[in-house]
This record gives C-alpha cells, sequence and structure tokens, in this order.
C-alpha cells in the first residue's frame, strides 16, 4: 500500500485512462508529489493505444500490444484505481458519480474520457453498427466478425461510414484481415461529401491507390438513410451489403458530460484555456478529444493528447502546490503516417505526402516505442540494505496484503494451545472452527472477526472484499449474518479526506452487509502507516451450526471459486499481472456467496477457504471429522493467470508455513504450489453426501458460481491425497 513521507492532504482524480493520464501517471511515479492521493477512474484494467488499431485490425499487432496495463500503471504511480465508468462530474461539489460506486470527492481533477462514434441520427445503427470508438468495444466485436466469417458463418462484407483518414485506414485493415484470414473481403467506404476527407490531394492518391489494391469501393456523395442486419441502406435507397457496419464519420463527445454543470461547445466538447484548465474552474482539467482548447483549437488527434500530457502533468502540480501552471501550445501541423492495410504506409505534412513500406516500419518503431514506456517502467529506488543485522534476521520480501500477511498457519496453532478456557456452558465452542458459537438466551449465535492489510488503494473496493471475507466465516457456520463492528485504520491523512475515505468504506460495507441482512452496529477508526479494514460479525443460528467437523466417507468435495488469488495480488505488488487478470480476481472477491451457502447448507461439512489455502483448510475438515481427503488437482478450479505466475515463482508470504502445516504429497507443478496459495475472500469449500451433490453443484453453477467437484472423502488418518 502506499506509503506517504508527510500526511495526506490533497485528493487528485484522473477521470479516464486517455494517453494523456496515462503519461500523467508514469511521470507521477517518477516524481510524485507528497501530500497527493492520486486516484484514476477508468471502466476496465486497460486502455488502447490508437495509434496501434489498425494494425491490430489489419493482424500485425496481438489485442494484448494495443493496451496500456493500467493496473500495473497505477500501482508504479501509487495510485489507487477504480474500476467503473464516471457517470457525473459536480465541479462545485468537486465530486464525481461513479457507475455502482456513488460520488469520489475531489480537490482537484483532470478529464481525459476520449470521443465515441456511435450515430444515433442514423436510423438502425444502435442495433446492427459499431462506432470505430472506444477502440477497445470495436475492436472486440470486430474479433468476433473475423471469427465467424472465417469459420464461414457470415460472408465477409464490411461497410465503413466516413471517407475520413480513420475510415478509410480502418477500411484498408479490415480488407486486409479478412482477405489474410478468409481469403476473400467486400468492403465499401460511404462517404457524403463529394470526396475523401482529412488528407490533401497527395495523400488522397496514396490511399485511392492501396484501396484499389485489396478492391475496397468507396462511395463518395452517398448519404445514408438507415443500417440493417445485412446492409446500409443509402439515400437513394440503393444498398451496400454489410455484416459489419463501422462507424467512423466525426467525432461525437460522450453525452453525459452533457448532463453536467460543465462549459461545453455545442457539440458537447469541453472547453479549456490554454493551461488545459476548464474556463471557469481552476481545479478542473480537460484533455485529450474530449477537450475543446479555444485558444488553438486542433483536429481530434492522439498526437496532441501525447504533447499535453508533460504539460498537464506540471499544471497539476503547480495547482496542487501553490505554483503557477503554463500554456499547452499544440504544434500547427503534424505529422500524419496512415496505415495501409498490409505493412505500408503513407506518410503526410505540410501538403506533401510520400508511401512505402519503410514508413510502416517508422510507424511501427514509432507506435512500440510510445508502449515501451508503459510496458518497461524503470525501476525506482528503494531503501539500502543495512549492513550490519541482528542474528537471525534476514532480508524479506515484501509483505503481501489480504491474507497473505496473516501469521503461519503452525505459529497460530502453537499459542492457540496455550489458550485458558474457563468452561463457559454458554460458549459452545473453541478456537478450530470458523467462528465461535454461543448459546444468548433462547438462540444460537455465532461471532467471527477478520482484519485484512490493504492489498489495493481503491478503499471502497477494499471494504466490499473485506465485507464479503468476513462474512464466509458466518455463512460457513449455515448462519444468517446479523451486526457488523467495522474497525479501519487509515493512512495519515487531513480531515477532509479522512471524511471522504470512511464515506466510501462506509457506503460500500454496508451496501455488501446490508445485502446479506446485517447492519453496521459500531466499531473503531484510527490512523496508522496503511490502510487495514477489519468486521467482527455475529449471525444466528436456525438448528445445529455447520463445522467442519461432520464429513464422512464418500462424501464428495464441492468448491464455490477459484484459488491462485494470493499469487495474482503478489505478483501485482512487483507488477508482473496482467491487469485484466488483477481485475478479475478482484471482482469474483468482492462477489457476496450467500447464494452459494444457501445451496450448501445441507452439506455435511462446511468451511470457507482463506489464508491457510485450500489444502489448509481442507486439512482441517480432515483433522476435525477424523477422515482422509483425495483431491483431484486437475479439477480445481484456477484464477486466469494464476498457473503461470506461480510456474514464475510468484508466492504470497505465508505460501511456506501453508505447504508445511497441509503437505499433499503427489501434487506438483504449478497446480500443487497452488493448493497452498493463501485466499481473501475464497471460496466456501463443503463435504457433501453423494446423493445431492450433483443437484448442489448445478445450483450453483446456475446461480453463476465457478463451482466444481474436486475431489471426495475417504476413510483413513486425516490427511490429503491426490485422486489418481
Amino acid at each position: 500500500m502506499m506509503s506517504s513521507p508527510v500526511q495526506l492532504s490533497r485528493d487528485l482524480v484522473l477521470i479516464g485512462g486517455g494517453h494523456a493520464h496515462a503519461l500523467v501517471l508514469r511521470m507521477w511515479g517518477m516524481r510524485p508529489l507528497p501530500g497527493v492521493r492520486l486516484t484514476l477512474i477508468n471502466p476496465g484494467p486497460t486502455a488502447p493505444y490508437s495509434g496501434m488499431l489498425p494494425g491490430h485490425i489489419a493482424g500485425h499487432y496481438a489485442r494484448d500490444e494495443l493496451d496500456i496495463d493500467l493496473v500495473r500503471l497505477a500501482r508504479f504511480a501509487g495510485a489507487r484505481l477504480i474500476m467503473a465508468p464516471a457517470e457525473a462530474i459536480d465541479p462545485v461539489a468537486r465530486t464525481v458519480s461513479v457507475q455502482g460506486r456513488g460520488e469520489i470527492g475531489y480537490d482537484v481533477a483532470s478529464i481525459d474520457v476520449g470521443i465515441h462514434a456511435e450515430m444515433p441520427g442514423i436510423a438502425g445503427f444502435g442495433a446492427h453498427g459499431i462506432g470505430a470508438k472506444p477502440l477497445d468495444i470495436y475492436a472486440d466485436r470486430w474479433a468476433m466478425f473475423l471469427s465467424e466469417a472465417e469459420a464461414g458463418r457470415v460472408p465477409p462484407e464490411v461497410a465503413v461510414i466516413g471517407g475520413g483518414v480513420a475510415g478509410c485506414e480502418l477500411a484498408l485493415a479490415m480488407a486486409h484481415a479478412l482477405r489474410t484470414r478468409v481469403g476473400a473481403a467486400r468492403v465499401s467506404v460511404i462517404e457524403a461529401g463529394p470526396r475523401l476527407t482529412g488528407r490533401t490531394r497527395a495523400a488522397e492518391r496514396h490511399l485511392r491507390r492501396a484501396m484499389a489494391g485489396l478492391d475496397v469501393a468507396a462511395r463518395t456523395g452517398s448519404g445514408v438513410a438507415r443500417v440493417t442486419a445485412e446492409a446500409v441502406v443509402l439515400a437513394d435507397g440503393s444498398e451496400v451489403p454489410s455484416r459489419f457496419t463501422v462507424g467512423a464519420a466525426g467525432a461525437f463527445a460522450h453525452g453525459w458530460l452533457a448532463g453536467c454543470d460543465l462549459p461545453l461547445t455545442e457539440d458537447g466538447f469541453v472547453r479549456v484555456r490554454d493551461s488545459l484548465q476548464v474556463e471557469g474552474y481552476d481545479d478542473l482539467f480537460a484533455v485529450g478529444d474530449c477537450a475543446h482548447l479555444g485558444g488553438s483549437p486542433r483536429p481530434k488527434a492522439g498526437v496532441f493528447a501525447v504533447r499535453s500530457g508533460p504539460v498537464l502533468y506540471a499544471n497539476l502540480r503547480a495547482v496542487l502546490s501553490g505554483g503557477r501552471v503554463r500554456a499547452f501550445r499544440p504544434q500547427k501541423d503534424y505529422l500524419k503516417l496512415i496505415s495501409l492495410g498490409g505493412k505500408g504506409a503513407v506518410a503526410e505534412k505540410w501538403g506533401h505526402a510520400v508511401a512505402g513500406r519503410v514508413l510502416w516500419r517508422w510507424k511501427d518503431r514509432i507506435d512500440r516505442k510510445f508502449m515501451d514506456r508503459f510496458r518497461e517502467l524503470p525501476a525506482m529506488a528503494t531503501g539500502v540494505a543495512p549492513r550490519v543485522v541482528a542474528l537471525g534476521a534476514v532480508p524479506q520480501r515484501p509483505l503481501c496484503g489480504g491474507c497473505g500477511a496473516k501469521v503461519g498457519p503452525g505459529t497460530l496453532a502453537a499459542a492457540l494451545a496455550d489458550v485458558t478456557r474457563p468452561g463457559r456452558v454458554d460458549v459452545l465452542s473453541g478456537p478450530g472452527d470458523d467462528a465461535a458459537v454461543m448459546r444468548v438466551g433462547g438462540a444460537v449465535q455465532v461471532v467471527t472477526t477478520d482484519h485484512l492489510r490493504g492489498f489495493t488503494e481503491d478503499f471502497g473496493l477494499m471494504a466490499r472484499i473485506a465485507a464479503v471475507h468476513a462474512l464466509g466465516d458466518v455463512w460457513a457456520m449455515g448462519a444468517a449474518p446479523q451486526g457488523a463492528l467495522l474497525s479501519v485504520t487509515l493512512p495519515r491523512m487531513d480531515a477532509a479526506m479522512q471524511a471522504r475515505s470512511l464515506a466510501e468504506i462506509l457506503r460500500e460495507a454496508g451496501a455488501v452487509l446490508n445485502a446479506a441482512g446485517a447492519e453496521i452496529v459500531g466499531g473503531h477508526t484510527t490512523m496508522g502507516s496503511e490502510m487495514t479494514i477489519g468486521l467482527t460479525l455475529t449471525g444466528l443460528v436456525e438448528g445445529a451450526p455447520l463445522t467442519v467437523g461432520g464429513a464422512r466417507p464418500g462424501d464428495v468435495l464441492i468448491l464455490t471459486r477459484p484459488i491462485g488469488s494470493g499469487t495474482v495480488l503478489a505478483a501485482e505488488m512487483q507488477g508482473k499481472a496482467r491487469g485484466a487478470d488483477v481485475a478479475a480476481v478482484l471482482a469474483e472477491m468482492a462477489r457476496p456467496q450467500g447464494d452459494a451457502a444457501k445451496v450448501l447448507r445441507a452439506a455435511r461439512a462446511l468451511t470457507d477457504v482463506t489464508g491457510f489455502g485450500l489444502a489448509g483448510h481442507l486439512m482441517a475438515i480432515c483433522r476435525a471429522s477424523g477422515v482422509a481427503a483425495e483431491l483431484d488437482v486437475a479439477a480445481v478450479p484456477v484464477y486466469a493467470g494464476a498457473l503461470d505466475l506461480a510456474e514464475a515463482g510468484h508466492r504470497s508470504t505465508i505460501w511456506e508455513e501453508n505447504a508445511a502445516r497441509a503437505p499433499v504429497p503427489g501434487a506438483t507443478g504449478a497446480r500443487g504450489l497452488l493448493l497452498h496459495d493463501p485466499q481473501t475472500a475464497g471460496g466456501l469449500l463443503a463435504a457433501v453426501d453423494e446423493a445431492g451433490a450433483g443437484a448442489m453443484l448445478e445450483a450453483l453453477q446456475a446461480a453463476g458460481h465457478r463451482a466444481a467437484a474436486i475431489g471426495r472423502i475417504v476413510a483413513g488418518v486425516p490427511g490429503i491425497s491426490v485422486l489418481r
């Protein structure tokens, strides 16, 4: 977690992961401003680089090569990443409304959300067309269409509405890909004007020559009336066959900006001064295609966003620290390198144009150099290891968050062995199960507590996961959640930031707890060196609580969610995990399992898989039940990316103790390693009667859980073996 050398006093929020913001994050990681908490709000874990989009569409670049990994970049910058779309900005209250997350406050903010190319004015486009922007949505839809065409399920017919540079470039790229993968292509560019637009006559000649070589038809002077599933219908009634229709006729501002109290152009773009500050607001900036630079208007092109990055970084620091801002002076013209489908390109500037394969190689080098700035993040200086240390002291790798930071199972068991129990008759259980069981009047109540060291700078997401994690103990006992005490340690920050942070934490934890039937009834707050969130929960049980001690030979073992989260999060701390994999793990961890617990209420033994790993918690069932287990290692679901990361040597800090406490002879390779991986908000592990296992598994999967039957209980000395 981020540790600031001074008290945090200002919130800087970047809205959108556009090119300028990506550059700001990189520069911030190399030179942060002490006292600032940096937040990035973006719909997903990656942001596509527009310069490589045509090459990707043509098949020259893989999908991953197109994306800036915002998870890695945020970790490098010490920023929290909130992966949800912004829906509104209130520049007076200084808040950003985020889908599913409520309001995020700021002291200074910047908008870089790009544009879209959807065409609501054309009938049928919404149902049968796709805008060229947002780039990631278009790229994913194109990959699906290309696969369908390659399989022969749809004809390779494509139409692009808009004859500008982007439209022609994408038409050429799609024609090249279809000819390469399918063997045939029928691609058309439809332009309402009398000629192709956005370039000089010299550049247009090169483009038309390339279009002729790939049989891309140019239909100029052709207005579009509507779009159907099989064609684009023109204003004169004629039809252009198309099973994949792309909108590239202009740049459109995101509609949600119009609902904000912001100064906008008639087209909905945010008006900014030459300092990149929004007109009328010194604490709000806007850059990239969503902004309109009134004093020096420029076309919507990525080159200007890239050039504005250093100025934006400097001006954000200036406003946050009381300095002076400087002006952004965009160049009047810029070099345009336009892909021609295959590995050729045309270069145009100052009215001159040349084309050739060497120009594509030049463009490729420029694009790869830009992306390398985010793939090869500089190694920042760390503390120097002391030359003299105490006897027994050894260098330590960074401590993991979540359950990866727990005390090892052997150490904990030894400590608990010395706990004195006076023998109260209303305390029905001792240490060892998921929660304590007590009798309160005529009711049976379970009580549990869990505290997690932060593993994400997104305090709201951390609160949701902490709540799901703590609820796991109550659900595993077959209890209905009741009351919650919330304990929060915040990093040192001023009162305003404390209020914002606590509001996020209480809102998100409360949403999870309330949905589970529990209420926050109190708690404790303090400040420290890093974020910690803990909950103490009570639950009520009707009948006998479920325990780890009821498994019988012949029972089937069911696990409700994958393992490997500890490995993925440990690798993410080092900037080694894919952002998409991290996002998937966090989303699953934040998903409640109350519905799964109801399905498993008839289990004979039930627990949740947390810090001691799948093997450790299965061993707890075996010891308490006096049985053994046979594990089908290949059947255990695993999070995406976890196997490769485990194979590469990534481990949580508690892994060694987990492996020593619950060995699984015969479990080898990466899957064997992950059996001891600590899980935070892990799955429920149940031993169920074989007769009902199939129905339970079907119900869990129908509810959307990645549940699997992973082995069976057998007679024998408590232990785990591999099912042969």
